[in-house]
């Protein structure tokens, strides 16, 4: 149903609340091919259908909170497909509806979160993962603006400002969702102790701490392992509710085309992440809806 409280009165709670898991993979699992740019964000044209599925697969996991399928999909990259830019504002409020959609079928609240990917995702090029695109602060806000803008104004719950692999891109959506209206989190991508781009955690997370309208900050699509370390310290050096939602562990194989290692996420992180301010914990990519599962039941057993 749709929740009666905000998320940020949720986050103050005496439990965690759960995220879902990889769109992408859900919708593998569901048979559709996602072999294009758009990745997820071509079925907003040509299976919303798949993508609701998709959603409501993990509101039976017992998530919480939904993520929309718009993390790659920018004006840009639907001009590509020859989508103006009314189509294109359409399929991005469209993908918080079906979000939306799917969890209003739930008994319980169940929060919407529109995703706001980085400008590599644009690229499509792996770009998310390195992040110093050659772009200035003030061009990676104007490239935001107008996204961002849309998706608040089709009423979510909170912009996901996530897979963030920089600080300079940080600034840049911080900035660009500043006076919508709308509360965010801000969810760095990491490796180690790091940003993707080389930055210590602690500055990067400091860089959320004035922004008033930031009900969450911490890490995503990264090894369960970073995860575990980062959670501290975004606690710490901002005071703010902590995010973190992790990937599988595998690790994706270029040559093969193919998943490789072994599943390092486990729902049992789910104490140690709690106890150091985690108050949003799910699962990234290769995380499917029987891990989530797993989570939820983890999340009701803890102690308040």
């Amino acid at each position: 149903m749709k929740p009666a409280r905000s998320l940020a009165a949720a986050l103050a709670g005496d439990r965690p609340l759960v995220l879902d898991g990889g769109l992408s993979n859900q919708l593998e699992a569901q048979g559709c091919d996602l072999s294009d740019d758009l990745w997820s964000a071509r079925l907003l044209a040509d299976g919303p259908e798949q993508i609701e599925a998709a959603h409501r697969a993990y509101v039976r996991a017992g998530a919480q909170v939904l993520i929309t399928s718009s993390y790659q999909a920018t004006y840009e990259g639907f001009a590509r497909r020859g989508t103006d830019r009314g189509e294109a504002a359409a399929l991005l409020a469209r993908s918080v509806a079906l979000a939306r959609g799917a969890a209003e079928v739930s008994a319980r609240e169940v929060w919407v979160a529109a995703s706001v990917g980085p400008y590599g995702a644009l690229l499509a090029d792996g770009s998310e993962y390195r992040g110093r695109y050659g772009l200035t602060v003030r061009e990676l806000e104007a490239f935001h603006r107008p996204r961002v803008r849309t998706l608040a104004e089709a009423g979510p719950d909170v912009l996901a400002l996530e897979t963030v692999p920089d600080t300079d891109e940080a600034e840049a959506l911080l900035r660009a969702t500043a006076d919508l209206g709308v509360p965010v989190w801000l969810s760095y991508t990491i490796e180690g102790g790091r940003t993707r781009a080389g930055q210590e955690l602690a500055a990067a997370f400091a860089r959320a701490a004035p922004h008033g309208h930031v009900i969450a900050v911490g890490v995503n699509c990264c090894e369960p392992a970073d995860a575990d370390r980062a959670v501290a310290i975004a606690s710490r050096e901002t005071g703010r509710p902590v995010v973190v939602y992790p990937n599988s562990g595998e690790r994706w194989d270029p040559g093969a085309r193919a998943w490789a290692g072994d599943i390092a996420f486990d729902p049992a992180r789910l104490t140690a992440w709690a106890a150091a301010g985690a108050r949003l914990a799910g699962g990234c990519c290769r995380v499917g809806p029987d891990r989530i599962a797993e989570l939820a039941e983890l999340t009701r057993a803890l102690r308040p």
